[in-house]
């Protein structure tokens, strides 16, 4: 058994090689993309290499002795990564015996080659755990990936709004304004008190308040959407409410990031603070913006039911937990 990158030369037994060869987007689209727990289709891995989203040294295969492909591996990151941000796609092919150790082995070289272990982000349905075989697809991936040292779950909900939803007109309770990036760090730092964002309160295991909110302003900085979009959330009186992030993806608009501080919680500020936003993509208009929220944020979930976005299915993010 061997497991390598789709650039590595042929007669390499290990690891991926330093020349990059022709065939890794056929290597890709050549695994069959079928069962429970799909692959991506063979438009969509066209276009993710044309924008440099899938490579061929993200691109990862465990082969037998004959060089057959027995699993594949598709790493994902932004058009400017210099190394993967996710897993977007882990397929065994069918009759292995032990798909879980196939795939734990073929993670792990991959992150060996990387130097760092990227998330596995699953798109599911609502309900997935009530299909057998999609329950026994999703079972060994958990498995394998605990095994490579993924062993944090979050479990989200995938929102969607679009313009048949409308959005709500401001009220009045609360004026939004631009800021310094000195404000937004101290709001960002102040949010994460009191989370119920799973990650927010696993990242503060080990980074502290301020840590971590220049971790959250860098990444949304760093996002498709721009730094002049974010807003401030005030009272009319002055006083900090909040804070509003639109954002992007390289595919469409998105909530990003949004909260309410401590002090101002439990008031329904926050539903005004999701409508400044939806209303920002709608003035813009985006034909969908797209948001998720952990299934264990019950008031967060109820705010995006407020505003009119759906339930499109959910997002299991399996992860490394932070180094302590």
């Amino acid at each position: 058994m061997r497991f390598r990158a789709a650039i590595a030369d042929p007669a390499a037994t290990a690891g991926p090689a330093a020349t990059a060869g022709p065939t890794a987007l056929d290597r890709a689209l050549a695994f069959p993309a079928g069962g429970p727990v799909a692959g991506p289709s063979a438009d969509r891995i066209r276009e993710e290499f044309a924008e440099n989203r899938f490579r061929p040294e993200w691109t990862w295969f465990a082969e037998d002795g004959d060089g057959r492909p027995l699993a594949r591996a598709l790493w994902w990151g932004r058009a400017d990564s210099e190394r993967p941000v996710t897993l977007d796609c882990l397929q065994v092919a069918p009759g292995v015996a032990d798909p879980a150790a196939l795939a734990a082995a073929l993670l792990g070289a991959g992150h060996a080659a990387f130097g760092r272990r990227p998330g596995h982000h699953l798109s599911l349905p609502r309900g997935w755990r009530d299909d057998p075989a999609l329950a026994g697809a999703v079972a060994w991936r958990r498995e394998a990936a605990a095994r490579a040292g993924l062993t944090r779950e979050i479990e989200r909900l995938r929102y969607e709004w679009t313009p048949a939803a409308g959005s709500a007109a401001p009220t009045g309770r609360l004026v939004f304004r631009e800021g310094t990036d000195e404000e937004f760090l101290d709001v960002f730092a102040r949010l994460s008190r009191g989370s119920l964002d799973l990650a927010t309160r696993y990242e503060l295991e080990s980074l502290t308040e301020e840590e971590l909110a220049r971790e959250d302003f860098e990444f949304y900085r760093d996002c498709p959407g721009e730094r002049s979009w974010w807003r401030l959330a005030h009272l009319p009186d002055g006083t900090l409410a909040g804070v509003a992030v639109p954002s992007a993806t390289p595919y469409h608009r998105n909530v990003g990031y949004l909260g309410v501080v401590p002090e101002q919680r439990g008031r329904g500020l926050i539903d005004e603070v999701l409508a400044e936003i939806t209303r920002f993509h709608a003035s813009e208009g985006a034909g969908r913006v797209t948001a998720t929220t952990d299934t264990v944020n019950l008031p967060m979930a109820a705010a995006f039911d407020r505003a009119g976005y759906e339930v499109t299915g959910i997002r299991l993010v399996l992860e490394a937990p932070a180094a302590g």
